[in-house]
């Protein structure tokens, strides 16, 4: 899986739920809750006040080292 800013995080998290452990370390203990099946990672981290290209890079390293 290639992750964007546009990735859903219910995509992420289908596609491996391990990255639910990047999220919570960057504070976004929401996840779970209905309004992220809808939420790109970009409008989490914006409502969050984190950097986006950060958390996309550190996911798509994770899927990278799953697929190697």
């Amino acid at each position: 899986m290639t992750v964007t800013k546009e990735t859903l995080i219910i995509d992420v998290l289908r596609a491996d739920m391990e990255t639910a452990q990047y999220f919570f370390d960057i504070g976004m203990h929401c996840v779970g809750c209905p309004s992220s099946r809808g939420e790109t990672i970009e409008m989490a981290c914006m409502v969050h006040g984190v950097d986006a290209d950060e958390l996309v890079a550190k996911l798509n390293a994770h899927f990278a080292q799953k697929n190697a």
